[in-house]
This record gives structure tokens, sequence and C-alpha cells, in this order.
């Protein structure tokens, strides 16, 4: 429980009706949510205006609604707070709410196309393994020490989120390691968050749906830059072409890294196999479990953050090169008779072309490489037919197959897919709408040594059709079907 009056202490408020004297005992900006004593925050969504629920929300007890627009007839008892921006107030109300605990913890969030769950994901073993009490918010799962929370969102809501960094507090962590996505900068959800760093992967083709523009998406992206604090650290890729706009206008410390060019913190492939990395990272050499240029990228960012972390340079180093990173993320398996299963989840064209790139480094020569690939459906569709056009340049054999179809037909989705498929590529793509079919296709066709590459779903361990996710994992299908074809 609290007081109205501190849990709206940074908000910038335009008017008050009723006392802020009263006592708040829970927060909700779904109407579903609200009980008695709830302050119900209506916010202006993509799908439905919170404004239209206000009254339903006062049915069910919520005792002050935060608004833009103050409703034409109040209820008497019920205390109306107007704001230039709900959203934004909700970051801020939410974070009071729980006693800001983002200030109780070095909290740590990771941004960008590409890379965001491996780099969060191994920041976190590695500081478990480090001997410190962490916490993880990511798109595979939440994380609290041993306590695993499943996930809904690569960000959650602010309400979520303070309350899982809450928990994380009273439970003694002193680290948390967070995904931000461009969608939660832009929606507010990271408002009123304190942290001690930001990391920089990547940005490339997606969520063009959501942004409408790259630039918009860029410019996503470097808000979560430009508002670190001073006493921050801004760390970014300087390899990519806009590693270092992030770094523009940030008050934080500015440090980058990379492969190619002059950076603080670089790193060197001397070798790459489908047994592992070997890095010069920082004048040491080291053997790492994971594989791909990408994946090298990804050690370096987390390599970099630990070093502004004051960790121990080779205390960090060695247990790094015992991490597996995160599920689904070029997870591999080899069959009996030697047929290489890779389950990725790569979904953008960049992705797509960053583990075909690596296969291409690591394989011997003569083996084929069959993509199955298939797009989401109620997502960015201009990256549709780039990602099979990037697979079909590639690969030997392409099946356009089925992803998450969600509310679209999936057989209209591939169609858009093969627009992207050359004259000069139509005969090595073929088009399969159920998934564990286009699996089963490309395990018959694969030869001992070939590599069969299942990009788009990854760690999920469902396909969402119409509103419904029927259980689907893409590795267990994968290893049942190459163990079928010994």
């Amino acid at each position: 429980m609290k007081k109205l009056k501190d849990i709206l202490y940074g908000v910038s408020l335009q008017q008050v009706i009723g006392s802020t004297e009263s006592d708040v005992l829970s927060l909700a900006f779904d109407s579903r949510l609200v009980a008695a004593g709830t302050l119900f925050v209506a916010i202006k969504g993509t799908v439905s205006d919170g404004h239209q629920f206000i009254d339903r929300a006062i049915d069910s007890g919520a005792s002050t609604i935060v608004c833009e627009t103050i409703p034409e007839q109040t209820t008497t008892g019920v205390n109306y707070i107007k704001v230039d921006d709900s959203a934004k107030a909700l970051g801020t109300i939410a974070a009071n709410f729980f006693d800001n605990p983002s200030q109780d913890l070095k909290l740590v969030g990771i941004t960008g196309t590409n890379g965001k769950t491996t780099t969060a994901t191994l920041l976190f073993q590695l500081f478990r393994e480090l001997g410190y009490k962490t916490g993880l918010i990511s798109t595979v799962q939440n994380q609290i020490n041993a306590e695993i929370i499943p996930s809904t969102h690569t960000t959650p809501d602010p309400i979520v989120l303070n309350q899982l960094l809450r928990k994380m507090v009273d439970l003694g962590c002193d680290y948390c390691f967070m995904e931000v996505s461009s969608h939660a900068v832009v929606q507010h959800r990271i408002e009123g968050l304190n942290f001690t760093g930001a990391v920089f992967s990547n940005i490339t083709h997606d969520h063009l749906d959501f942004h409408k523009t790259f630039d918009n998406y860029l410019k996503a992206k470097k808000k979560f830059f430009d508002d670190l604090q001073p006493t921050a650290f801004a760390l970014t890729n300087i390899d990519d072409k806009n590693g270092l706009v992030m770094l523009q206008n940030t008050r934080a410390h500015k440090k980058t890294y990379g492969l190619k060019h002059l950076a603080d913190y670089k790193s060197k492939i001397i070798e790459n196999q489908f047994s592992g990395l070997l890095l010069n990272i920082d004048d040491e050499e080291v053997w790492f479990k994971m594989v791909g240029s990408f994946n090298a990228y990804n050690l370096l960012a987390v390599y970099a953050t630990a070093m502004l972390l004051d960790q121990d340079k080779l205390k960090v180093l060695t247990t790094l090169s015992r991490l597996n990173g995160a599920e689904g993320r070029f997870d591999y398996l080899i069959s009996d008779n030697g047929v290489i299963g890779i389950v990725d989840y790569a979904h953008t064209p960049d992705a797509v072309l960053n583990v075909l790139n690596t296969v291409r480094d690591i394989r011997k020569g003569n083996e084929q490489v069959i993509t199955i690939i298939g797009c989401g459906g109620d997502r960015d569709k201009t990256k549709r037919p780039i990602m099979a056009q990037v697979a079909c340049e590639g690969s030997d054999k392409v099946i356009l197959t089925s992803d998450n179809p969600r509310t679209e037909d999936p057989e209209q989705i591939i169609k858009e897919m093969e627009a992207g498929v050359s004259p000069s590529n139509r005969k090595k793509a073929i088009s399969i709408t159920d998934r564990k079919e286009a699996i089963k296709t490309a395990c018959h066709l694969a030869k001992p040594g070939d590599i069969i590459l299942l990009a788009g779903k990854g760690h999920e361990k469902y396909q969402e059709i119409n509103g419904v996710k029927y259980p689907f994992d893409d590795k267990e299908i994968l290893s049942d079907n190459l163990n079928l074809m010994n």
C-alpha cells in the first residue's frame, strides 16, 4: 500500500481532482485486473483506448484514475489525475509503487535487432558463475537466480517489470540483465528505470509494421541511449554502420567494441568451427563453445560489459569459455549418419544471413545446405520476400513454410515470400505449408554430411495459429526426423 502523492512523484501533472493522500493498493492498466483500491491508468493503445474502460474500472473498485482526458461525468470519491502521456506516467508510477527497485541493483539493458537474447543470457550466466545473485529479463524467459519465470514479451509492461525487479532486489540480486526492445522504448515500458549501462548490438530491417520507417526504428533504439544518466555507460558495436549514432547525444560514458575497426574492446577470430570459436580478446586467446562471427560479437559485448562492471579479466574469460549461450540460438545436433541440424531463432534477413554465412565459413565444401524458413503473421510484411531471397542465395535447397501465422493465412504469407525468389533460384525452392512436413521433407532430402538450417522459431515451444498456441518444438521435431533417417 502506498500514498497516492508518493507514487505520483516525478509525474508531470496537468490536473488533480480529489485527494493525493488516498491509499493505493495496486496498479492496473487493464480494467479486467482492477480490484478495490486500484489505481487505473487509461492508456491509448494501438488496439484499444483505456479511456473507454474508465467506468468499468470504477465499477470494479478503482479509487484513482490516471488519464489524458478527464471524463465529462466524474464519480464522487474517485481521484482523477490528468497527465500528458498516460503510458509515460505509468512507468514512473510503477517504479515509485515498487520503491524504485532499479536503483537498488545494477541494471544493464541490451538493445539491437539481433543478439539481444544471447548477450543478456550470457551475461546472466556469467555473473551467476562469478558468484553474484543475478536476474534476467529476456525473450526466452525471465529468471531470478535459479527461479525461472515464463516470458510473454521481450520487455514486460512497467508493472510486471518493476514487480520483477523488486523481487530481484528482495532476493538479494546484485545485477539484472535485460533485453530492451524498440517497442518498449516507444511505449515507455522502461520509463522510470535507472540503468547502470546500455549495450547496442546492431540494427537491421525489422519491426517496420510497428515503426513504419527504418528511421523511426533507429530513433527508438537511440532514445534508450539518449535517456541514460551521466553515471551510466553506453557500449556500442562500432562495426555496425549505425553503431556510433547511438552515442551521439548520450550523456553516459561512451565505449565501443568491434572486430573490424579500432575500438575500446577489440577481438579477432582465429578459428571458427562447429566445435567452437577461437578468439583473441584483449591479447588473450580463448576457446569458446559458441559458433559464428555473430557470436564473436556477442561474446565481445559480454566481455566488454563485464569489464565496465569492474570484473576480473581472466576470471571473466575463463568462465565465458565454458558457457553455451541461449536456447534456440545456433542450437545444433548431429545425427548418427552425420547430418547436421541447426535450430536458430533467426527471423530477420540479417539474422538469416549471419547464420548462413557462419555455415558457409564452417562447411568443408561438398555438403548441401537445406534451409527451412517461414515468416510470422501479423508482423512486418516487407521483409518476407527479402527473407526468402537471403535464404535462397545462401542455400542449396530452400523449403518455404509456415512460422507463426497468427491471424493470417499461412499460404498467403508463403506467396509473399515466393515473390523474393529470383528466376535463377526457383529450382532450389519449394513451398510446404505444414511446418512439420517441411522438416520431414528436409530430412529426407539430406545426405550424410549435409546441413539443415531450421530458422525462425528457435526456443519457442509452440506454433500460434488464429489465437491458439499449439505445442511445437522445432528442435524436438528435427531431432526425431533425423533419427528416423538413420
